[in-house]
């Protein structure tokens, strides 16, 4: 059995990344917190240690999984493979390509695994739209709108909302972006505007960005100050159009404590499923959306580890992300197309 290194206990280690190495066959060994009762209560079999330096000259840990703020991600890393481990970064890999050239460079020379955890592209609603447009129903894409809006007027004094790696681009422009990447591969040009909406905020809050390939448009956007929560998507194909609403279930699931396991874990209720209009009909008809599945990313990283599976996403994919968060900034910054 593959054995785990975990580094950080908050939202994402906690809620995310321990359930779903358990449920995909990992042994959680040690974890690096200072949450000694949390990890206790939760992960009773696993050493609670204090510094990265404890974890990693440990020669019982196989892989290390780092989910700490963004700004730690690329040392940590570097770290990690230094030290002959296979590394998992939550996303973002790291906050700049140049950074990323380095990590990836580290995993070749020592052959070790490295992966980002881009778990939305496990979500329902984003697996049955590549199953739609595998099917062919909705022809060549030549639209691509995806949002990620939410109503929280308030800073609050989390890391995510100040300081390096912090912001909406960062965080949920990691997710629209690699998603975007998913389907339609690196994009010509970008156009955006990042900014910052709410009293007292110091990162970005709010961003809107228009990508090209070829004769297709994207755009991805996020607000913070949208009450009614807006549509996640709408793809427009040769064929026909794809509509949603609403978010993935599993991170609410997995933050009240359901475990990956459960018979409802994934499954999106009845009125969240998205809409396909025919072109030529104009006939509607609702899309039963596929059960999410975030554990898919670690039964891939262990069948990478264990067996020389491919990884469930490369790390040159991580890297081109960081690539295009760059260029949506320095678009930003100077108000101009920027070439991709």
């Amino acid at each position: 059995m593959t054995t785990v290194g975990l580094i950080g206990f908050g939202l994402a280690g906690r809620y995310f990344h321990a359930p779903l190495l358990q449920a995909a066959g990992f042994e959680i060994r040690a974890v690096v917190s200072r949450q000694r009762d949390a990890v206790g209560s939760l992960l009773p079999q696993a050493l609670v240690l204090e510094s990265d330096a404890e974890l990693l000259a440990r020669d019982d840990i196989d892989l290390v999984v780092i989910a700490t703020p963004n700004d730690l991600h690329a040392p940590q890393a570097r770290a990690a493979l230094e030290s002959g481990k296979h590394v998992v970064v939550d996303k973002p890999m790291c906050l700049h390509a140049e950074e990323a050239d380095a990590l990836i460079a580290r995993a070749r020379a020592r052959g070790r695994v490295l992966t980002a955890f881009q778990n939305r592209r496990w979500d329902a609603d984003f697996l049955t739209l590549r199953a739609l447009i595998a099917s062919g129903r909705l022809g060549e894409l030549n639209a691509f709108h995806a949002r990620w809006d939410r109503f929280r007027p308030n800073v609050v004094g989390r890391w995510r909302e100040h300081g390096p790696g912090g912001g909406v681009l960062y965080d949920l422009g990691a997710h629209l972006i690699d998603q975007m990447l998913c389907l339609f591969g690196t994009p010509d040009w970008l156009q955006a505007d990042v900014f910052t909406q709410r009293a007292g905020a110091t990162a970005a809050d709010g961003f809107e960005i228009l990508l090209g390939r070829g004769s297709a448009r994207i755009t991805l956007g996020v607000s913070t100050l949208a009450a009614d929560g807006g549509p996640r998507y709408r793809v427009h194909g040769a064929r026909g159009s794809y509509l949603k609403s609403g978010l993935d279930v599993q991170e609410p699931q997995l933050r009240s404590g359901m475990q990956p396991d459960d018979a409802a874990f994934g499954l999106e209720p009845e009125h969240q499923w998205g809409t396909f209009v025919d072109g030529a009909s104009g006939e509607r008809e609702i899309v039963p959306s596929l059960r999410g599945q975030w554990v898919a990313f670690y039964s891939q990283v262990r069948a990478a580890i264990e067996n020389g599976a491919p990884v469930p996403v490369a790390a040159e994919e991580a890297r081109e992300v960081i690539r295009i968060v760059e260029a949506a900034m320095r678009s930003a910054q100077t108000g101009q197309r920027v070439a991709l």
